[in-house]
């Protein structure tokens, strides 16, 4: 119990440590170049103290829970030795944590404002058709992701024929739906989706014979970020 306390205690000092460079530029510039005191300086201070015990207990939380999980839980799919249950098990997961992504809610919503600002139901129904497109786009991208780790091949192939493809769907697509394609790319990889991800890519290819946990492991977050920018083009064109 001591140990834990212990490295709990140091979380803290990490997360000053790395909000430390934001402060200073926001302080830099509210109060050399804008020369203005901070507005509610106490709300701010005690927001900073919340950020700063939020994303301590978050990094611990990774490191207790979501690495370890999604790491035996890849290690067990690998020896049981079943492709499809490990491929059903990358889309779930995948599909699963898009959808509990705030950030991909966040803008989602907000496209439904701006494209249907006076009519509530079609904002809600094409919101929800944005979400479930990249939802079933992030399953699809970690069922090819783990497959290529089953098998070994590269990575760069995949990524420079998937780049091309939005190229070539960008040129296709309606103007209004672009730039709502790439956000939808950014936002999937967040704080829910990105730790259990990275622990699947990981663990599967430590488990595996023959793979290389830093040259099989990662990656998986690339196909998550390309795949939705893909199918909400297509999204854009049909809808």
């Amino acid at each position: 119990m001591g140990r834990l306390l212990l490295s709990i205690a140091r979380f803290p000092l990490r997360s000053v440590r790395d909000l430390a460079p934001l402060v200073l530029v926001i302080a830099f510039f509210q109060i050399v170049v804008l020369r203005q005191p901070f507005p509610n300086l106490g709300d701010v201070l005690f927001g900073l103290v919340m950020v700063v015990v939020g994303l301590a207990l978050f990094m611990r939380g990774l490191e207790m829970g979501l690495f370890p999980l999604g790491e035996s839980m890849a290690g067990a799919f690998a020896r049981k030795g079943s492709v499809s249950w490990l491929l059903a098990f990358a889309f779930a997961l995948g599909f699963g944590t898009t959808i509990a992504e705030p950030a991909l809610t966040a803008v989602a919503q907000e496209a439904a404002r701006v494209r249907f600002p006076a009519a509530a139901g079609l904002a809600d129904t094409y919101a929800l058709g944005l979400r479930y497109t990249v939802a079933v786009s992030v399953g699809v991208a970690l069922m090819i992701g783990v497959f290529r780790i089953l098998k070994g091949w590269p990575i760069q192939w995949f990524i420079i024929a998937g780049y091309l493809l939005v190229v070539a769907l960008t040129a296709l697509a309606p103007e209004d739906i672009i730039g709502i394609a790439y956000d939808s790319g950014g936002v999937t990889t967040s704080t829910i989706t990105v730790p259990l991800v990275t622990a699947l890519g990981v663990g599967l290819s430590t488990f595996i014979k023959g793979r290389n946990p830093m040259v099989d492991g990662f990656g998986l977050i690339a196909f998550a970020s390309l795949a939705p920018i893909m199918f909400v083009l297509v999204y854009g064109m049909f809808v």
